[in-house]
């Protein structure tokens, strides 16, 4: 198996030290459940599920079967956002219906469904490049399937995960040189749907208007963003220290999940911060280089679905940073490979297998490639010597 080694150890530093501050975050949290570790060891178990089936199903399997599977994927990602909402299988979260119980666990559906949307619009573009490229209409499907999930995804409701997805589709279309005008066409038209859906309920107003001054209601709508701003102020340069977070005994709700990089600010300072950047910029920036030699040996498939990971994976990291900075709204969305959230860190775990597997492939090629021209570069060097000697 060929391994991209600064993919990996950039996604290696992640886990683990997401796992220290998931720990450093939830250990007041876990000992009303009996057990300072009790979070950590969930996000270990999930991890560990990730991994295995990395090793056992993701990077063993070609991307071409999922190619040929696309539809199924795609009916099955929309089946999990319907079935979520069906009463008495959903289950409902701090008034979303974003989970459906699987025994002692809650399997988040749209975790799930947005990497299965990614996979399916992978086989679209290998399949349809040609007409995605040189006609309006390549775009027609992509746009049915966007609007489609985006409507099962706002019911639930999640603006979050309705944002990140839509964009990273529109994204991987656009770098498969799809036709702009349809594309600029459905995102007007899902923009002011969005418009529409958050208007039409003065919570979500309130909520969306909040982060602009938390500090106007901190003990209401700007209760979670105001402690989180605190923490990120009192951090400093270094931070407090690790372990050291004052934000997080009680006064930060989710501070292990959606405002973790809060609680990491608080503690590491901004020198933690940056190194955090740095790594999720080094998982970006291999995930496009990946995309790149698979451009080029014409595996349309491994390129567009290293499009799509690397744009989410980028995205929803700057997004979740910039919730917790008061600079967007509050979204809902996990810090990828550090938040607490089993079917968050799964599919994170997933998707960067399948980059790992895309970038295998392209290598591969490559170095058919290369031995074939070697072999030809040694025929004619010994028929020239031939030549000579005769």
């Amino acid at each position: 198996m060929r391994i991209d080694p600064i993919l990996l150890v950039a996604v290696l530093a992640l886990l683990a030290w997401g796992l220290v501050m998931v720990m450093s975050a939830s250990a007041e949290l876990g000992e009303r459940f009996g057990n300072p570790f009790y979070f950590v060891i969930r996000q270990s178990v999930a991890i560990v599920i990730g991994v295995v089936l990395v090793m056992t199903v993701f990077l063993r399997q070609p991307i071409a079967r999922w190619v040929e599977f696309k539809s199924v994927i795609l009916i099955g990602s929309l089946l999990l956002l319907v079935v979520v909402m069906i009463p008495g299988i959903g289950h409902s979260v701090n008034g979303a219906n974003r989970w459906i119980p699987l025994g002692p666990v809650n399997i988040q559906a749209s975790e799930f469904a947005r990497q299965g949307f990614i996979l399916w619009m992978a086989g679209y573009i290998a399949t349809h490049t040609i007409k995605l490229q040189n006609r309006i209409t390549g775009m027609f499907g992509p746009a049915l399937v966007i609007g489609l999930a985006s409507f099962l995804l706002l019911m639930q409701p999640d603006f979050g995960t309705t944002a990140v997805l839509a964009t990273t589709l529109f994204a991987m279309a656009w770098l498969a040189r799809a036709q702009w005008q349809m594309m600029v066409g459905s995102t007007a038209i899902l923009g002011f749907l969005g418009v529409i859906v958050v208007l039409s309920q003065q919570y979500r107003v309130e909520r969306l208007l909040s982060f602009s001054n938390p500090f106007a209601d901190p003990f209401g709508h700007g209760y979670q963003l105001a402690n989180a701003l605190i923490a990120i102020g009192t951090g400093g340069v270094f931070g407090r220290g690790l372990g050291e977070s004052v934000q997080k005994l009680s006064y930060l709700p989710e501070a292990h999940t959606d405002f973790i990089f809060a609680v990491l600010a608080e503690e590491l300072g901004l020198v933690g911060v940056i190194c955090l950047l740095a790594l999720y910029g080094v998982i970006v920036w291999r995930g496009f280089v990946i995309a790149g030699m698979a451009w080029r040996e014409h595996q349309i498939a491994g390129a567009a679905l290293a499009w799509g990971i690397s744009f989410w994976f980028g995205m929803q990291a700057l997004i979740n940073m910039g919730v917790n900075m008061g600079v967007l709204p509050t979204k809902g969305l996990t810090l990828p490979l550090m938040s607490y959230g089993g079917s968050a860190i799964i599919v994170a775990i997933i998707s960067l297998g399948l980059l790992m597997r895309v970038h295998h492939e392209a290598a591969l090629v490559m170095e058919m490639r290369a031995s074939v021209a070697s072999r030809r570069r040694q025929k004619v060097t010994m028929e020239q010597t031939q030549e000579v000697f005769s």
